[in-house]
C-alpha cells in the first residue's frame, strides 16, 4: 500500500490519502499536565513560549504539520480497544526557520510512515505513534520527559520507546541520560551524530539502553579520510566553528582536526552566534576577510566544521573570492543535508555550476540511491528495504524525481530509528509476553547484529555490545547545482570494507 504524507517544498508529489477516512475519536490518552487553553491536552505552554508536550496527533504544534498530525491521530484511532506498544517521537517541532521548520516536517513523516508500515503487518503489539516537543533546543525537555516516563508506567499506553532525538547539544544528551539512565526508558537516536552521546566500551553503560541507527562523527571522519586519501597534508585547509555548548560542532571539529593535523596551514576560527540558525551575526564579514589568505596557501581542499547557517555563508563569500581561478573542494558534516531544504542556499545554486570552482561534498547519514534499483553492493544494506519505503510513496512520474523529498535522508534516518524501536519491541514479544518491558526492549538491542539486524532503507543496522551501529553504510554526497540536490558519488565504510553476509562486528 501507498501512504502519503503531507505536501512540502520537497515534498510536491506526496499526496493526503486517509483524509476522506471516517475515523472516531476513542481512544484518546490524556497526560497528567496542566491545559492552556491555547495549546490542548496534554500539551501547555512553557514561560509564555511555545506549545510543549506530548500529543497522539489531537494537537499540531505548526501548521506544516496539519497534515501528517492527523494522519497519525488516524492511525492511533483505529487501535481503540487494542492492547498497543506506544513510541514516541521526540524532536523539536517548532522553528522559526524555514529549513528547519522543513527537517521537522520530514521527520515526523518518516515516523508516521514507520508506524503505518508496522500496523500493516501481521505482527503484534499494535504501534501506537506520539509527538513530544521538548521545544526549541531542547529547553523543556525535562517536562516532556515526565509524561513520557508516566506514559512508560501506564498499562494503557505502555510507551516502550522514545525515538527521534535530533540535534546534538547538552540539552539533548541530559535529556538522554535521563531518560535512559534515571527512567529506564529505551531510546534509539535518530540524526543524532556527536561521539559524546553515545556508549562506549570505556562507559558501555553512560546511557543505558541508548541505540544508534546513524554513524558518528568520528565514523564519518574516517570514511572522508579513506576518501579523501589522495588529498596532501600541503593541500588541506580547516575552518572550524569555536562555539561552545554544542556536541556536534565539538565533536566534527575534533574529527576534522585530526584529519588536518598535518596541514601545515593554521586554521581559520571563527565564532558563531549562539543561535546559530537565526542570528547571521557579522561572519558574512569575516568570511570575506578569510578569502585573501586562503586564495594565498596552496591549499585546495577545505575542510568545514560548522553548522549549515554559517557553511551557507562561508560558500557565497567563497564564490565572490579574489581568485577565481582557483578551484576548491569543500568538505563538511552530514548536517549540510540541510541546505537542501534551505531557501537562502537554493537560491544560489548558480555558485557550484561548472566552471565556478567550487566543489561540495559531506558525509550524508541516508541517500535515496544508496540501495536504490542501480545499487551494486553485494552487503550492507538491502534494496528490498529501501524498495518498501518507495512503496508507501506515491510515485506520478518515473526517475529521481519521485525521491525528491527523500534526498536530504531525514525521511529515511527517522523510519529507521522507528522501525528499529518497532523491532525491538515486537522481537521481545514472545511465548508468554504479551507487552515487553522497557528493560525487555533495551536488551532487545543485544540481538540486532547477524541474522537479527534491522534492515534498514539507509542501509543494514548491527548493533554492537553499547548500542552503536558497527560498520554502517555512509553515503558519500555531492551538491550538484544542475539537479539542483544532493547526488550520490559512492558509499564508504568506516572499517574500510563492506560488512560479510552476517554483518559481523568481527569482519
Amino acid at each position: 500500500m501507498r501512504v502519503p504524507f503531507p505536501a512540502g517544498p520537497l515534498n510536491r508529489v506526496l499526496v493526503l490519502l486517509l483524509a476522506a477516512a471516517l475515523l472516531t475519536t476513542a481512544g484518546f490518552v490524556t497526560y497528567r499536565i496542566l491545559t492552556d487553553r491555547s495549546c490542548g491536552t496534554g500539551v501547555a505552554k512553557h514561560d509564555g513560549e511555545e506549545c510543549v508536550g506530548v500529543t497522539d496527533g489531537g494537537f499540531v504544534f505548526h501548521q506544516s504539520l496539519k497534515q501528517v498530525s492527523e494522519q497519525i491521530k488516524a492511525e492511533n484511532d483505529k487501535l481503540a480497544g487494542k492492547s498497543v506498544a506506544t513510541v514516541a517521537l521526540m524532536i523539536p517541532m517548532v522553528s522559526t526557520s524555514p529549513a528547519e521548520q522543513q527537517e521537522y516536517l520530514e521527520q515526523v513523516q518518516g515516523a508516521y510512515l514507520a508506524q503505518h508500515r508496522a500496523n500493516s503487518q501481521d505482527n503484534q503489539p499494535p504501534i501506537r505513534l506520539v509527538l513530544a516537543n521538548p521545544g526549541r533546543a531542547y529547553k523543556q525537555w525535562r517536562t516532556v520527559a515526565e509524561q513520557l516516563a508516566e506514559a512508560a508506567a501506564d498499562e494503557k499506553q505502555n510507551l516502550r520507546a522514545v525515538t527521534g532525538l535530533n540535534i546534538s547539544l547538552p540539552e539533548t544528551k541530559e535529556a538522554v541520560r535521563y531518560l535512559t539512565k534515571e527512567r529506564g526508558i529505551p531510546v534509539v537516536a535518530g540524526p543524532m551524530t556527536a561521539d559524546d552521546i553515545r556508549n562506549t566500551t570505556a562507559d558501555p553503560r553512560a546511557f543505558p539502553g541508548l541505540a544508534h541507527v546513524a554513524p558518528s562523527n568520528g565514523d564519518q571522519a574516517t570514511v572522508l579520510a579513506a576518501y579523501g586519501a589522495a588529498t596532501k597534508p600541503g593541500e588541506a585547509l580547516l575552518i572550524k566553528d569555536l562555539r561552545e555548548n554544542d556536541n556536534y560542532l565539538s565533536s566534527l571539529r575534533a574529527s576534522f582536526e585530526k584529519l588536518t593535523k598535518d596541514a601545515p596551514y593554521i586554521p581559520q576560527p571563527y565564532r558563531s552566534p549562539a543561535d546559530d540558525v537565526n542570528d547571521k551575526g557579522n561572519l558574512a564579514n569575516e568570511f570575506r576577510r578569510m578569502m585573501p589568505e586562503i586564495c594565498a596557501a596552496t591549499a585546495t581542499t577545505v575542510y568545514f566544521a560548522g553548522r549549515p547557517v554559517q557553511l551557507r555563508q562561508f560558500l557565497i563569500e567563497l564564490s565572490g573570492r579574489p581568485c577565481p581561478e582557483k578551484a576548491y573542494t569543500v568538505i563538511t558534516g552530514s548536517h549540510a543535508s540541510t541546505l537542501l531544504v534551505d531557501p537562502e542556499f537554493t537560491a544560489h545554486w548558480d555558485m557550484l555550476s561548472t566552471g565556478k570552482g567550487i566543489t561540495v561534498r559531506y558525509t550524508a547519514l541516508a541517500h535515496p540511491d544508496t540501495w536504490g534499483p542501480h545499487s551494486t553492493e553485494a552487503t550492507g544494506g538491502s534494496k528490498k528495504a529501501t524498495q518498501e519505503l518507495y512503496d508507501l510513496l506515491p510515485k506520478p512520474e518515473p526517475g529521481a524525481a519521485e525521491r525528491a523529498g527523500l534526498a536530504d535522508g531525514r525521511v529515511i534516518i527517522t523510519y529507521d530509528a522507528v522501525t528499529t524501536a518497532v523491532e525491538g519491541i515486537r522481537k521481545s514479544t514472545v511465548g508468554d509476553v504479551k507487552m515487553p518491558s522497557t528493560a525487555q526492549v533495551a536488551n532487545s538491542w543485544l540481538r540486532m547484529r547477524g541474522d537479527g539486524r534491522v534492515d534498514g532503507a539507509s542501509g543494514w543496522i548491527c548493533l554492537d555490545e553499547t548500542g552503536n551501529p558497527y560498520n554502517k553504510a555512509i553515503p558519500i554526497v555531492r551538491l550538484d547545482p544542475t539537479a539542483k540536490t544532493a547526488v550520490l558519488e559512492g558509499v564508504a565504510w568506516p572499517s574500510g570494507h563492506a560488512p560479510d553476509a552476517k554483518c559481523s562486528t568481527k569482519g
